[in-house]
């Protein structure tokens, strides 16, 4: 099992039990809670018990599943699961255990081959599980105002558009603690896409510890595998926005309309660079903001709340943190053990005896100087961009499984000749006159 699937089947069971990790219920509460998302995922309680278990005692890793053993059993044919995501197609709402029964009684799968787990992660692998299948209809939409009750409790976060510097646009991301209102970290960027937001949380985490919730919005900077797979790293449960309701981030909203202000004053300004547009933007954050007096804290500033607040901060180590925003993508490698990534060749350290294997590239988007990866059958090592020697290496020894072997006979004639003797006899006796009598004995 490739270690991007095992991480992504970990997340997802991470977030599925994350509801039933807040320490602020009760326990009827809980056994509520429990019981709806038993339903809710079509998973057991008993599955649900035993993945919390694993994430007390061992964290994400505890909700990896195990790696395929090498004792050679089948695996569920591919035509068959193409069978079973026709019929979640038909009707999204069936269940694993609906589609077993039906696969089985029509025949095309022997009772008790199909294990529930098994295909759901084969369907949950290629996006047809019930939650990627499910959609919501509702409009019912709650105008009540909440706040949490602590600081790092909940992290609200989104992307405003800013002003233009040197003719390109410019792009703020911002995170902001729902229960004070202090700005965790917010900056403006040059560029739309999904780094952007890795850069600013990752800088906001460094500085104030990992929220208990992150509440953001569904668009594809945010949605992503990456940010599902680093929030279940860090043990932090990932919330998104219903789609068109933006009552639910009220406070990131309104934190939005008090940027207007400094955009209207930086239009005047016109800074002629991206640094100074932050330069400007952190100077008007910290005066016209952070200390400024709150109605709803109040009458107290963002940071006198976010600072007086008793609750502890939960710092992540640097190497926990560094491996929560690894990626991981694939690679072939060529004929000359490198491969080729983010523009640029990557000599891999065992590549000559890797030549012509995918591998998977573990790195991270920081720091690319050295390149973490891991193939099937060989110990994980490491890339480093390639520099061109005055000496070609050396050529890697052919596996023994490879090597030609000397017949003893050419199969290819011997067959042919067998055939040929086959053709030949149909050949004499496609018309027989046997069975016929001369006219006079008739």
């Amino acid at each position: 099992m490739e270690k991007q699937r095992i991480e992504e089947i970990a997340a997802n069971r991470m977030q599925v039990i994350a509801p039933l990790l807040d320490p602020t219920i009760d326990h009827a509460r809980y056994e509520e809670r429990k019981a709806d998302t038993a339903g809710k995922f079509q998973v057991s309680e008993r599955t649900l018990r035993r993945w919390i278990t694993s994430y007390r005692a061992n964290g994400f890793e505890g909700l990896k599943p195990k790696a395929p053993s090498s004792s050679g059993k089948s695996r569920i044919p591919d035509d068959l699961i193409q069978e079973a995501i026709k019929l979640r197609r038909e009707v999204p709402k069936r269940s694993i255990n609906e589609i077993i029964h039906i696969l089985e009684w029509e025949g095309l799968a022997e009772p008790g081959f199909l294990k529930k787990s098994t295909l759901q992660d084969q369907l949950a692998v290629r996006g047809y599980s019930s939650r990627q299948m499910k959609t919501y209809a509702s409009d019912v939409t709650s105008a009540r105002r909440f706040q949490k009750p602590w600081r790092n409790y909940l992290w609200q976060t989104d992307i405003k558009y800013g002003i233009y510097v040197g003719g390109q646009p410019t792009y703020m991301v911002c995170f902001i603690d729902d229960c004070t209102r202090n700005i965790m970290h917010s900056e403006f960027y040059d560029t739309l896409d999904q780094s952007i937001v890795q850069d600013c949380f990752r800088k906001a985490l460094v500085k104030y510890g990992a929220p208990d919730c992150l509440y953001m919005d569904n668009g594809r900077q945010f949605r992503s595998h990456w940010m599902k797979r680093a929030c279940s790293k860090l043990g932090i449960l990932l919330l998104y926005a219903r789609p068109y309701n933006p009552e639910g981030k009220g406070k990131q909203e309104r934190y939005n309309q008090t940027v207007d202000a400094f955009l209207r004053e930086a239009a005047i300004e016109k800074p002629r660079a991206l640094e100074e547009l932050n330069r400007l933007y952190h100077v008007w954050m910290q005066e016209c903001y952070l200390s400024q007096p709150h109605a709803s804290l109040h009458g107290r500033t963002p940071q006198e709340c976010y600072q007086s607040d008793l609750h502890e901060l939960r710092f992540i180590d640097q190497d926990v943190l560094a491996n929560a925003f690894l990626f991981c993508e694939q690679r072939k490698v060529d004929k000359g053990g490198c491969i080729s990534f983010n523009g640029r060749k990557y000599e891999v350290e065992l590549g000559l005896s890797m030549i012509y294997n995918k591998v998977d590239v573990v790195y991270d988007p920081a720091d690319l100087s050295v390149l973490t990866i891991e193939c099937r059958g060989f110990p994980a090592c490491k890339a480093t961009p390639l520099v061109i020697q005055p000496h070609s290496a050396k050529r890697p020894k052919l596996p023994e499984h490879l090597e030609k072997t000397e017949p003893s006979k050419s199969r290819l004639l011997r067959a042919a000749e067998k055939r040929n003797g086959v053709r030949e006899q149909s050949h004499h006796t496609v018309l027989s006159f046997s069975g016929l009598k001369e006219a006079g004995n008739v």
